[in-house]
């Protein structure tokens, strides 16, 4: 018996035949379609519920709870669709950190992981596996994943050894790829099977970011690489429409492809045989207007190199939607049109901001872990004597890095052998919440709040979002200036001979939580200088010097210039930086000692130890770093961003060490206030 898909190409094509050479139109026979609409979540990083547990209060701008009912909307408007998502769903809340914190008490999480609770009351058809699933080891992982009801994919994480039941080395840890034979409704309103592949992929760059929980037990191909291997496979198994989910950044088109590029979606835009691509971990929103002038794309239609493309920011702000029309030739179904776009959950500027309520089976599904979460977040830890926003930490030193490198420094001392007591320690610190990417209306949200007073387990996770371990480094002088230079890219080049804006922070090519501030020596940074490096600490200007006055200071001796340069240094940081090899002086060479305390613990443990010492912890800044005073008769206008609120406005005047002055005629398209900075003011 004929099956209908080869039953309608008969009937088509026999029809097509009587029509020939006839001038009624209505004997022309229009081949069967099919709108297949594709829906993705990416980034969750365990915000299930639209609730913010630093602030203690409900939070429409993010959560599951919310983007469910952006799924059910979106899906009801066709006949056809299937949802996916695409990975750094256990980690980043502080739900994920209550889960894991079970499970490394208990060695269990207890049951389903309360983002599969959510997740599986929405059907999802697959899901893939992002970089932050390795932070709590593969022990978690496997038992976490266990509570999902719908398939995992990756293709590009290998066994190595001690892998999981039934894997050799060399296997796939996971299934690669996916073919769901996807029952749908055509145009003529019949059924017809299409058959749907998935398949997934994650950032190399896992080896370096879990070194503690992945070394010497998987091994990782390319992006693109396992791409080329599958894909054929796919086709050669019957794959109708082939959907590509890499946990990846967009990268770029004028670099060629490295096989370990973490960004790797444009590249993959260029494999044979992908029809669209749901991607993410750069937290961004594609299509936007962030990406205008991008080679080769179509904002408008959501397309890249012709491939549909989404990327739907984080937290589940957005919800990504890929369409996709197929139509029956030659016996085969082939995409004739496409189209990619990202649903946002809130819209500050509409007269409801709240574009969708919350679904109330989501909240449901997670109220035990809600409330457990809670419990586990309001657990007192000690006292500070001052607050800590992070509204200045790109712009001057402040208390809510230097509280985490106070922390650090004390930490690795307490920890020295006697044959490192005598090298000094520094500490390398990030700021982790200054305004995300400065790329979604949310990103104006994250910041650090901890005002002075009691403090919680949740404002230690405030003040350190992520759950890296303690890791120390020994240096030379010449290797910590060079760390400093690739940490100054956060700041565009400013000219001191015009009058014109110029915007003072580079959102584009570097991240805040490359930022570090190096807490032990001082130095200033200035910025008339082009950078020595890029965002990839890769060198763009060998002669570049923007780090000035780099100084130790050990008793009365004064180290700077050559004798800084040929002195060791001990720097106190975590494991995603120390292994990572970015920045000078890191990489496993430079590594001499790991902890197996995390960072926040390390946080925690030196709140509550300055409180029981001192009646409270002081994380005062130090101020030892600063911009250098710009000598010029030109009036410079030097602006940059950071939150709108009554609190940012009452901290700033408060604290600025520099003259700042808020811009009240000017309005930032994500929400941000603009500030002038004074850097010609003497100091």
């Amino acid at each position: 018996m004929l099956n209908k898909k080869v039953l309608a190409v008969v009937i088509a094509s026999t029809l097509g035949l009587t029509a020939c050479g006839s001038d009624d139109k209505n004997d022309a026979v229009i081949a069967a379609q099919v709108d297949l609409r594709i829906l993705e979540t990416s980034d969750l990083h365990t915000n299930i519920m639209d609730y913010d547990y630093y602030k203690t209060k409900y939070d429409p701008t993010i959560g599951l709870a919310r983007t469910a009912s952006q799924i059910k909307l979106q899906g009801a408007e066709v006949n056809n669709f299937v949802l996916v998502d695409n990975g750094d769903l256990l980690q980043g809340s502080p739900m994920g950190d209550f889960v894991a914190d079970n499970f490394k008490r208990d060695n269990t999480i207890g049951g389903t992981h309360p983002a599969y609770k959510a997740m599986n009351t929405l059907g999802y058809s697959v899901g893939n596996i992002g970089n932050h699933e390795f932070n709590y080891g593969l022990d978690f992982l496997s038992e976490a994943l266990a509570g999902a009801n719908f398939p995992y994919i990756n293709a590009n994480v290998l066994c190595e050894a001690d892998c999981w039941e039934g894997k050799a080395k060399g296997d796939n840890l996971f299934t690669p790829y996916i073919i769901e034979e996807k029952m749908v409704t055509d145009s003529n309103g019949d059924q017809q099977t299409i058959k749907i592949g998935y398949i997934g992929f994650v950032p190399p760059q896992i080896l370096l970011w879990d070194k503690q929980n992945l070394s010497g037990k998987v091994s990782v191909m390319g992006i693109v690489e396992s791409a080329e291997k599958f894909i054929p496979m796919m086709k050669a198994e019957g794959a109708d429409v082939i959907v590509a989910i890499p946990h990846s950044g967009l990268g770029t088109p004028s670099n060629p492809v490295d096989v370990n590029d973490e960004n790797a979606t444009y590249a993959l835009s260029l494999v044979e045989g992908i029809d669209a691509i749901t991607f993410g971990h750069s937290h961004s929103v594609f299509p936007s207007a962030t990406f205008e002038g991008l080679e080769n794309a179509d904002l408008e239609k959501g397309t890249i190199n012709g491939v549909a493309a989404v990327m739907p920011g984080r937290w589940g702000d957005n919800l990504g939607i890929v369409d996709l029309k197929l139509e029956m030739q030659d016996g085969a179904w082939v995409v004739i049109d496409r189209t990619a776009k990202a649903a946002p959950i809130y819209d500050k500027n509409a007269d409801t901001p709240e574009l969708v309520d919350a679904d109330v089976a989501i909240r449901d599904a997670v109220a035990l872990e809600h409330q457990g979460t809670l419990n586990y977040v309001n657990q007192p830890i000690g006292k500070a004597s001052t607050d800590m926003y992070s509204f200045l930490t790109l712009v001057q030193d402040d208390p809510s890095v230097q509280i985490v490198s106070d922390a650090q420094i004390a930490k690795v001392k307490a920890n020295l052998t006697d044959d490192l007591k005598d090298i000094p320690v520094l500490s390398a610190s990030a700021p982790f919440k200054a305004g995300g990417r400065h790329s979604t209306t949310a990103d104006a949200q994250s910041y650090v709040q901890v005002p002075a007073g009691d403090l919680t387990y949740k404002n230690a996770a405030d003040l350190y979002l992520y759950p890296n371990t303690m890791v120390a480094l020994k240096v030379t002088g010449v290797e910590l200036k060079d760390w400093l230079e690739c940490s100054a890219n956060q700041f565009n080049q400013v000219n001191p001979n015009t009058t014109a804006p110029q915007y003072l922070i580079n959102w584009d090519t570097h991240r805040t939580y490359n930022f570090d501030v190096i807490d032990g020596v001082t130095y200033k940074i200035d910025v008339t200088q082009p950078t020595k490096f890029d965002g990839n600490c890769q060198v763009v200007d060998a002669s570049a010097n923007r780090i000035v006055d780099l100084t130790y200071t050990d008793g009365e001796t004064v180290f700077t210039g050559e004798a800084l340069a040929a002195k060791e240094f001990i720097i106190a940081s975590n494991n995603y930086r120390a292994f990572g090899g970015k920045f000078a002086g890191t990489g496993p060479d430079y590594v001499i000692m790991e902890l197996p305390d995390s960072n926040r613990e390390a946080l925690a443990q030196y709140i509550t130890a300055e409180t029981e010492a001192n009646g409270e912890v002081d994380p005062s800044a130090d101020n030892n770093w600063d911009f250098v005073t710009i000598n010029t008769t030109t009036e410079l206008d030097i602006r940059f961003e950071t939150q709108d609120s009554d609190i940012a406005d009452s901290f700033i005047l408060e604290n600025q060490v520099r003259p700042l002055t808020k811009r009240t005629d000017l309005t930032d398209e994500f929400g941000f206030a603009i500030y002038n900075i004074d850097l010609t003011a003497n100091q």
